[in-house]
This record gives C-alpha cells, structure tokens and sequence, in this order.
C-alpha cells in the first residue's frame, strides 16, 4: 500500500490559514492534515473540501471500515473523540466527518464562563486538538458561524491542522468566480454571459455551480460560452433580462425597455419585481459612484465600481445620458417603487403597470 503524507504531529508546524484551492490542491497531492476545521458563512466552500476528502482519501474498500460520516445533532464531544481515537482498519488512515457540527453541544470552550485558570482543566475538544490522532482525518464542518482566532483552541487546530474560514463572495465578485470555476473545467465564458449569470441566480454558488456543469457539459471546451448558451441550456432569456433593461436604459431605448419589462410583467416567477429594482438599485448606485470618483483611469475606476473593466464603456455611457442629479431622483424613484411593490402606499396597481411608471420615469 502506497503511504500518503500527513502531517507530522510529533513536530507539529503551525500551517496558518490556508485558501480554498491551497487546501483542495494538497489534497490532490496526497498532502493531508489531521484536523479540517471548516467554519463561515458560504456552505459551498465547506462541502466541496468535505467531498473531496470524503471520496478522494480512501479507496472504496477502504472507506467501509474507515470512514464515518455524522451529524451534528446526533453526536456529543466524547462521541467525537472515542471515534477519533479508534484505530484504521487495513489503511493509514480513517476519517470522521461531523457535518452541521455547529449543531453539536458543547463543542467548543463556552468564552462566556469564567474560571481560575490554574484550576480548570481544558475542553476535551481543545486537549483533542492540541494532540489528534496521527492515523485519523478529523473533518468538522461548522457551518454559517465562525469560531473566535484568539483563542488558545483556535491556535492549536492551526498549529496541528487546517482552519479554514468560508466567506460570502461580495456580488461583484461572482462573475469573476464564475470565470475561474468554468476555467478551471476547461471552459470559457463570455462577460457579459458570465454577469447575467450573477445577476440571476444569485451569491447561492452551489446553484451556481450546478448551473455552470451543465453548460461545461452541453457546450464544447472550445467554443466560448455566451448568452444564447445560457438561453438555451438554462433558460435564461438572453434578450430579456435586467442586463438587457440597463443597456436599453442606458442607451435611453424606451421601446426596448417597455418590451423587456411587458416580458417581465408576463414572467413575474422567473423575474421578481423586488430583484430586479434591487439590481437597478445597484446599477444606478454604481452611475452616482462613476460621477462622484476622483479616480480617472478606466482601471482606476473599474475597480472603484467593483466591475469588470469590459463593462467600462457602458458605465462611462450611462454618465453621460444621467448627469448627476438624474441619478440621484432615479435612486429616489427606485426607493419609492420598490416600496409600493412591497404593498406600501400602493392602491392595488399591478406590478407590471408600476413597473412602466417607473422606467418612462426614469426615461424623462
């Protein structure tokens, strides 16, 4: 049997944090640690390193002695330990995955209770931690909390493994994300295909990633990915959209803009008023951002905007058809509406017949 790398724990190194693709790259190299402590806000992160161990570590025939996969709820803190401390069975290594383990008791020192130092004795997590087993891969996945860095606890599991902290991608930050994923799949994808894909599915990057398999599957590796791909394979009208409502606004197109939002008004589900004035919210938000900055460079004030430079022109664009003022009462109107789609000073209007106030509104 080939012996895979771990870490020594009898000349502990303190590793410090560690990257999504650093952490999935040592695993590809065989490269392990004896503890994963996965915590934050994104879930994505947290079950993609949790599914590359889980099938990457151990052969088939190997996991059914060694791997045990449980729930936060159903497990306490001596739990934990005693299947740490058990032994593999015909392998280096088992391993134990605690999913949901926010969910599980006790888990970590309580920084609410107070004691002589000299005196109490550690959380058995923490004594874990200062000391796991060097034959198990202690895997917890601590979802949507993150733990406290100064802690003595927290310093141990960095000292003798991997923490790892999973943070919400901004959403100027998911075209981007969506770029390198489909790269990384030998694929490539237009900007602006790669934006209306943000704007739609949302910061969820597990829907996103699941959307994005189906078009590296269904497109060719050579053929870039556009916004009729998107139409096509996942049913997102390339023509009628939020990103083609800004163009037309932007270009002051009132029939486009009537056209697009008769459209949503027929395909509410799949277009919510209250997303779409969000988004417009963010896109005028940006135009007020473009007039104020003292930056001057294109790069400059691309990155000021939090855009890809590609969509410069467009922003650069809509500065000119709405000088500074405009933007501003356009702003205003978004709040107004967007409330009254919410039901707030609203006498039974439709939503559709709201919607046309709002864009020949914001077109006069």
């Amino acid at each position: 049997m080939n012996k895979k790398k771990v870490v020594d724990l009898y000349q502990p190194k303190k590793l410090g944090p560690m990257t999504f693709e650093a952490i999935i790259n040592n695993l590809q190299n065989k490269i392990y640690h004896p503890i994963y402590f996965l915590c934050g806000e994104e879930p994505y992160f947290i079950d993609e390193i949790t599914d590359a161990i889980s099938k990457n570590v151990l052969s088939d025939s190997e996991k059914e002695f060694n791997q045990t996969i449980t729930y936060g709820r159903d497990v306490d803190v001596p739990m934990i330990i005693n299947l740490c401390k058990r032994f593999p069975m015909m392998s280096n290594y088992q391993i134990v995955i605690i999913k949901e383990a926010q969910d599980v008791r006790n888990l970590l020192p309580d920084p609410r209770e107070k004691s002589d130092k000299k005196t109490q004795e550690k959380h058995p997590m923490e004594l874990y931690f200062e000391k796991p087993s060097k034959s198990t891969i202690l895997v917890i996945c601590y979802k949507y909390k993150n733990i406290d860095k100064r802690k003595s606890y927290t310093k141990a599991i960095e000292k003798n493994g991997v923490l790892f902290e999973s943070s919400k991608l901004y959403d100027n930050k998911l075209p981007a994300w969506i770029q390198t994923y489909l790269k990384a799949k030998g694929s490539r994808i237009k900007p602006e295909a790669a934006l209306m894909l943000s704007e739609y599915l949302g910061s969820d990057l597990s829907k996103i990633a699941n959307e994005l398999t189906k078009l590296a599957v269904n497109v060719p590796q050579k053929v870039e990915i556009t916004t009729t791909h998107i139409e096509q394979y996942i049913g997102i009208s390339k023509d009628f959209n939020v990103f083609e409502l800004q163009r037309a606004l932007i270009e002051k197109n009132a029939y486009k803009s009537f056209q697009i939002i008769n459209y949503f008004a027929a395909n509410e589900k799949e277009n919510p008023p209250v997303v779409v004035i969000s988004m417009l919210f963010s896109f005028f938000s940006k135009i007020l951002l473009f007039h104020y900055s003292p930056k001057k460079t294109k790069e400059e004030i691309s990155v000021l905007l939090g855009i890809n430079p590609y969509f410069y022109s467009d922003y650069a664009l809509a500065a000119q058809k709405y000088p500074f003022l405009k933007v501003r009462q356009v702003i205003s109107l978004l709040k107004e509406y967007d409330l009254m789609i919410k039901g707030v000073n609203n006498k039974s209007i439709p939503n559709g017949e709201l919607f046309k106030e709002l864009i020949f509104q914001i077109l006069n």
